[in-house]
């Protein structure tokens, strides 16, 4: 059973077993969230985002249309994902570039993610990195841009 605090805003969705979802997060119809997920307090979660079993998201953290996040992702607090390559006020794309987390990845606090980016699985973003390309498994990015300075194990 999933526990969702009084103060949060949950419309229709998915929601696994064992989530817990804090006060003052919004999730819009249609999202999908796994099982024993934590959802920090001040997150925003869109209608077409996917996020799998296992998965830790701290305050601050906006998931915008288009988003997956495989299992066992970790998104530091304030972590910015981004989903429109050209955005401009009331004018909206065809179609948004969401961002692809692979399984066991972490991203730390105030990293960017560029629109249409990937993640490897287990690949970790340094705190307040801006990523502008896709990140290999089990690479260690940091910077602005972000630039990988080792690979781990796990």
């Amino acid at each position: 059973m999933s526990f969702i605090h009084n103060l949060a805003d949950v419309a229709p969705c998915e929601i696994g077993d064992g989530t817990k979802i804090w006060q003052f997060v919004v999730i819009l119809k249609g999202a999908k969230i796994g099982k024993n997920c934590n959802v920090c307090a001040h997150t925003l979660i869109e209608g077409d985002v996917v996020i799998g079993d296992n998965v830790t998201v701290k305050s601050g953290v906006y998931i915008w249309e288009g988003t997956r996040i495989e299992d066992d992702v970790f998104l530091g607090p304030n972590a910015t994902l981004t989903n429109d390559l050209m955005p401009r006020s009331k004018k909206y794309p065809d179609s948004f570039s969401g961002i692809i987390l692979k399984k066991g990845s972490s991203v730390g606090a105030n990293a960017t993610i560029l629109p249409g980016v990937t993640i490897g699985r287990y690949a970790m973003v340094g705190a307040g990195a801006v990523v502008t390309k896709n990140v290999p498994d089990y690479a260690i990015v940091v910077g602005n841009p972000a630039k990988i300075i080792r690979y781990s194990q796990e």
